[in-house]
């Protein structure tokens, strides 16, 4: 009886250690001693917050063209790490236009004073509230970075966020913020079919209908919209030229790489941030390589 009663604990044992290893594991904290910025990862049953080795180093003095939308991310940013009221911010428009990379060096400028970064992609945002929980009691400053958010219809994580940012019991910590970025406004998709869900009145009101109410009301939590756009010709030209002066390239040499950054924009469709640090490394390569 001994023996069978023996032989049946073992083997609950060793069915619950199996369970245990498919079963989901919260996050541990990491050493937050080990960098300024972090990546949430789920692996499997697992998850981790990872410490990034080696965090983008750019400044607020390198971005240049978006001085009004950096006045303001910068002014909320260091409410914040003061320990001040300051809102969640949803980073909209047109893309390569320095949205990340002002995330980004907001965290270089104020890491000193406690702040600190978890990257969570939009496939784990509904582990959101085990993050919030695990960071809650520290004393450091929280930013959770979304990059290029955006929803299909049904996402989990759509829920997750939308709860941390307003309106549940379970919400979210003063020490922690949530930054996020997108090419459009509206983080859902929108279809031509729900615009017949609006209805007007007879004195001339639009209210939109209960589709489309939903689908603005996750952007709508973000206290703090900045909207980013497109660069002019000049605004591009400037930018090209921060870029050269970064890696070392002589006022001539900029002046006279002008037209070449103009065909580099032309055959890229774009006259972004992003493709005026391209054509600036490309540039500064080939200088390098031709003074070898």
């Amino acid at each position: 009886m001994t023996e069978s009663l023996d032989a049946l604990i073992s083997r609950a044992e060793r069915l619950l250690a199996r369970l245990e290893a498919v079963l989901p594991h919260p996050a541990a904290a990491p050493d937050w001693s080990a960098s300024t910025a972090f990546r949430y990862r789920r692996r499997g049953a697992g998850a981790a917050i990872e410490p990034v080795r080696h965090v983008a180093g750019i400044r607020l003095s390198e971005l240049k063209e978006v001085d009004g939308q950096k006045e303001r991310l910068v002014r909320n940013t260091a409410q914040f790490v003061a320990g001040h009221a300051a809102n969640n911010a949803l980073l909209t428009g047109a893309r390569g236009t320095g949205k990340s990379s002002l995330i980004k060096a907001c965290l270089n400028e104020y890491a000193a004073q406690g702040l600190r970064l978890i990257e969570v992609d939009k496939a784990d945002l509904v582990d959101l509230p085990d993050i919030v929980d695990l960071v809650a009691e520290r004393s450091e400053r929280f930013i959770v970075f979304c990059d290029d958010l955006s929803f299909d219809e049904g996402e989990p994580g759509y829920k997750a966020l939308k709860s941390i940012l307003d309106g549940s019991v379970s919400a979210a910590s003063a020490n922690v913020l949530v930054y996020a970025t997108s090419n459009r406004r509206h983080l859902l998709p929108e279809y031509m079919k729900e615009n017949l869900s609006y209805q007007h009145t007879e004195d001339g009101e639009v209210h939109p209908g209960e589709v489309v109410e939903e689908k603005i009301s996750l952007s709508e939590r973000f206290g703090l919209w900045i909207s980013f756009y497109p660069f002019s010709q000049p605004e591009y030209l400037a930018i090209v030229a921060q870029w050269l002066r970064s890696f070392g390239v002589g006022e001539a040499e900029i002046e006279a790489a002008r037209q070449e950054s103009l065909v580099w924009a032309l055959e890229r469709g774009s006259r972004s941030g992003r493709v005026a640090h391209q054509f600036a490394r490309d540039f500064a390569g080939r200088r390098q390589g031709g003074k070898a």
